[in-house]
């Protein structure tokens, strides 16, 4: 697996010291993310199936259960 060298901070996060966020960075065929506080920790994943999230996320797949 490739190592990534182009890390975007999200726009949500501030400038400046102290501001962890989220960072993402790409290589051909994985989309890597990781927290800004702790870089060595990566999560990598296809794009496809982080889209499959990302939409599932956002139509209200994953509320919770009703009790």
């Amino acid at each position: 697996m490739s190592t990534p060298d182009n890390w975007q901070k999200s726009s949500f996060s501030g400038s400046g010291d102290g501001n962890n966020c989220l960072e993402l960075a790409t290589t051909p065929n994985t989309v890597h993310l990781r927290e800004s506080d702790t870089p060595a920790t990566r999560l990598s994943t296809a794009p496809g199936a982080l889209a499959q999230l990302l939409h599932h996320i956002k139509s209200g797949g994953l509320d919770a259960p009703a009790v």
